[in-house]
Formats: structure tokens, sequence, C-alpha cells
């Protein structure tokens, strides 16, 4: 059900045990039951509403807040997603409710000395799309540095330099202007653009992600959420 997109592992165990799932026609009853490919899997109207509820929340994170859980006296940036943070030109309008926020988690990092775009959702589908193994979704960052930059460099940023062992997937790295770099990822290892820069000579002085997939940061500002739209997607 995950392969196919249909809902998160964690969500495909709960509707199994819900009875909520059939194939060709058969209620499923046993966690971890192994289908053909070629089988239809239909899952309940029940299933789906409860879905439809998930929600994404799109922050601008300033620095000195951490993707994830509180680590060495710094704050997630979970805790920026209150009321008197909602941006104003929200489009979806939607209330924060009490409990709306539970189950929400950061579909991919965003490292505490670097800004822009975090995605937390309850959605077990888009965090697949985003940080699942197989995720192609590109990256887009706007990169400050200090330090001079051959042609030659250049060209390594974009393919043939290797971190903890590996070669990199090709990047698409171009100057933004004269002290900034904009760089395109489709893979998220820890500081990797900080690092690809030290391998190169240059100090980042400033990072900024301004885009995931086709969702861009815009005109939120710095500090302020807002939810996913619908018909928005990655």
């Amino acid at each position: 059900m995950s392969q196919r997109g249909l809902c998160s592992r964690r969500e495909a165990d709960v509707w199994i045990e819900k009875g909520w799932v059939r194939v060709d026609g058969v209620i499923i009853q046993a966690l971890g039951t192994r289908i053909d490919p070629t089988q239809t899997i239909v899952v309940a109207p029940q299933a789906q509403r409860q879905q439809s509820q998930l929600l994404t929340v799109l922050l601008h994170k300033p620095v000195g807040y951490v993707s994830g859980q509180a680590e060495d006296g710094h704050q997630p940036a979970l805790v920026l997603v209150e009321s008197g943070r909602h941006w104003s030109e929200d489009p979806t309008q939607i209330p924060l409710a009490p409990g709306v926020l539970r189950g929400m988690a950061p579909a991919g990092r965003l490292d505490i000395d670097s800004t822009g775009l975090l995605v937390l959702t309850q959605d077990g589908r888009v965090a697949k799309t985003l940080i699942g193994a197989d995720s192609t979704v590109e990256k887009e960052y706007l990169v400050r540095v200090r330090g001079r930059l051959s042609e030659r460099d250049l060209a390594l940023l974009n393919h043939g330099l290797v971190l903890d062992s590996q070669p990199l997937k090709p990047a698409k790295v171009s100057w933004q202007n004269e002290d900034q770099l904009r760089f395109i990822l489709r893979e998220g290892k820890k500081r990797q653009i900080r690092r690809m820069c030290e391998l190169v000579g240059l100090t980042v002085t400033g990072l900024k992600r301004v885009r995931i997939g086709r969702v861009r940061l815009g005109a939120l500002p710095l500090g302020q959420w807002r939810f996913l739209a619908p018909g928005e997607g990655f």
C-alpha cells in the first residue's frame, strides 16, 4: 500500500486492523499480507475521509531552532507553530484548533544555523515523497559564501564531490550574484551544502531554503507558518 502511494505503512496497519482494506474484494485481516502486483487494493471511505483530514504545515524557520526533537538546549521548530505566528495570508484559512497538530513531524531537516522552508506533516504520503529512500524531489537553496571559486571547483559542486565515502548525486549550482550561490539538490545528507563548500575552499555565511519540489517559500515571513493548501503538491 505504501509502495502504491495509498498511505504510509503505519496508516496501512491501522486500516487493516479496522477492516478498511480489501484486495480483489476480500477484506484483509492479517498485517504483512503479501499480494500480487496485479491485484486490486480498495480502501473504505472511512479511511479516505480520515486521510483527507491530515494536515501539512509550511514554516519559515529562523536560525536557532532544530528541525526535530529538542537538543543541546535548542527548541524544536514545531514550537513556532502556534496561533500568534499563523500567517494572516494563509490561503486555507484553517483555524489552529486544540489538538489539530497532534502527530505533526518534520519531513526532512534544516540545520539549526539555516533558515527557510521547513515542512511538518501528519501525512505519511507527504513524508514518503520528501524523505523516502527513492525520493527525487528537488530542494532549492540560496547560499551566501566567502572565498574564491574557480570554474573547475564550480563544476565539482555540480558533480564530482564525495561525502561520507559516497559520490554525491548531480546537483545544479550556479552564481545568483557576486557572493551568493543557488543550489538545487535531490538528496539531503547532513550539512551537505556546507560540507560541499568546504571541499572547494568556500565558507558558508548564510543558507536559506526557498523551494521544495513545486512548493516555494514565497512571501511567508520569517518565523511564521501556513498550512499546505488543497491542490498544492510537492
